[in-house]
C-alpha cells in the first residue's frame, strides 16, 4: 500500500484498509476508542483489483482509494473510490482511465486530497516519467497531465501541505524529483531535482510546517534522511529495516514532535521522536512489541483526543496488531492488541 492505511475519520472512528486477494477491505471502530467491527467489510463494490493500493486522506476526513483493476488480457486501468464515514459503505469503484491512454500498469500510484476535497492521482507512465489526474471541484475528473521527468522508480510520495497545495517526490537513479503547486488547482511543476543516493521504496513525506514538507527516505548507507526543498538533505539515524518508515505530527508532554515508526531489522516496531523540524536535536529508536513477519508494515495516526495510534499489518498472515499511546508524560504505550 502506498499511504497511510491507519485513518481518523472525521467522525473520531479510526479505521484500518487490508488487501485482500483481488480486493479492499476495511475495518472500522464501532466509535471513538473502539471495539472494533468483528469483520471487515468489501471496499468499493465487487470489481477485482491488482496489486498495488494507493490511500489519500483529505482534511474533511474523506479517505480516497486508488487502485489498478484488469480491463481486459494485458491490461489495465485505474479506478478510484471515496469513503465519507468508516462506518458507512464507500462509493462503488470508478474508472480514472489509464496514463498513457491504453497499456498495462505502470506502476503504484499515489494520491493527495486539496484543500478543496479534490484527488489527485500520480503515477509513472510507460515513458518513465510521471503523470496526473486530478478531480474537478464540480464532479469528474480532469484530463491526464504528463508532469515530465525521466528514469522515475515505482514508488511515489504524494502529500498535501499545510497551504493546501499538493507536493509529489519520486525517486530516481541517484536522486529526488520534487513536484509542487504554486497555488491549488494549478498543474504541479518539476521545481528541483535532489542529487542523493536514495533505495527505492523508502520514501514517506510528512507536512511539517506552513511552509515545508519534510521527505523522509533511506540512502545507500542505510541512514534514514530528511529534506526540506530549498535546503540540504540531514542524516537523521540509522534505519531501523529495510522498508518506508511512517511518520506523524503528535504533542508529546507539551511539544511538536515527529514520531517515525517502522520495522526494524529484528523484527519489531521500532519508534524514535524529534522536535519537528530539528533534526539536528538527533533521535533513537525504541523497539516495542512482538516480532513481526517480514511483510508487516506499520502505519501512524492520532485518535480524536491527540494520542498516538499505531497499527502493524502483515498481507500474508493477515495478523493486524494495533496499540494506543497511555494517558502518562512520555512516549509509554498499552500492550499490542490483535483485532
Amino acid at each position: 500500500m502506498n499511504g497511510d492505511w491507519l485513518l481518523r475519520g472525521r467522525d473520531g472512528r479510526l479505521s484500518v484498509y487490508l488487501p485482500s486477494g483481488e480486493s479492499v477491505l476495511c475495518r472500522a471502530e464501532q466509535g471513538p476508542g473502539g471495539p472494533w467491527e468483528a469483520a471487515p467489510r468489501t471496499v468499493g463494490g465487487d470489481q477485482k483489483l491488482r496489486p498495488g493500493l494507493a490511500i489519500g486522506q483529505g482534511g474533511d476526513g474523506y479517505a480516497h482509494l486508488v487502485s489498478w483493476r484488469p480491463t481486459k488480457p494485458g491490461e489495465a486501468g485505474l479506478v478510484h473510490s471515496t469513503h465519507f464515514r468508516p462506518r458507512l459503505a464507500a462509493l462503488d469503484w470508478t474508472p480514472i482511465g489509464h496514463p498513457d491512454k491504453t497499456g498495462d500498469r505502470t506502476g503504484t500510484p499515489a494520491v493527495a486530497v486539496d484543500a478543496q476535497g479534490r484527488a489527485h492521482v500520480f503515477v509513472r507512465n510507460k515513458g518513465g516519467g510521471v503523470s496526473m489526474v486530478a478531480q474537478k471541484e464540480k464532479g469528474g475528473w480532469d484530463p491526464w497531465r504528463d508532469l515530465k521527468g525521466s528514469d522515475v522508480q515505482e514508488d511515489l510520495a504524494a502529500v498535501t501541505g499545510e497551504s493546501g497545495c499538493v507536493e509529489l517526490y519520486a525517486a530516481v537513479p541517484g536522486g529526488v524529483l520534487y513536484w509542487r503547486q504554486e497555488k491549488p488547482g494549478a498543474q504541479p511543476a518539476l521545481t528541483e531535482a535532489l542529487e542523493t543516493p536514495v533505495r527505492p521504496g523508502t520514501l514517506r513525506a510528512l507536512p511539517t510546517s506552513p511552509e515545508h514538507t519534510t521527505l523522509f527516505y533511506t540512502d545507500d548507507s542505510g541512514d534514514l534522511c530528511a529534506w526540506r526543498p530549498g535546503g540540504k538533505p540531514l542524516a537523521l539515524l540509522a534505519s531501523a529495516g529495510p522498508g518506508p518508515v511512517s511518520a506523524v505530527r503528535c504533542e508529546l508532554d507539551g511539544h511538536d514532535c515527529t514520531l517515525l515508526a517502522q520495522r526494524s531489522s529484528s523484527g519489531r516496531v521500532a519508534f524514535a521522536a524529534y522536535p519537528t523540524e530539528q533534526e539536528s536535536a538527533g533521535a533513537w529508536w525504541a523497539e516495542s512489541g512482538p516480532g513481526l513477519p517480514v511483510d508487516a508494515g506499520v502505519s501512524l495516526t492520532t485518535d480524536e483526543n491527540g494520542r498516538v495510534v499505531a497499527a502493524t499489518l502483515s498481507p500474508s498472515s493477515g495478523q493486524l496488531l494495533l496499540t494506543r499511546r497511555k494517558n502518562e508524560p512520555g512516549l509509554a504505550l498499552e500492550a499490542w492488541r490483535g483485532l
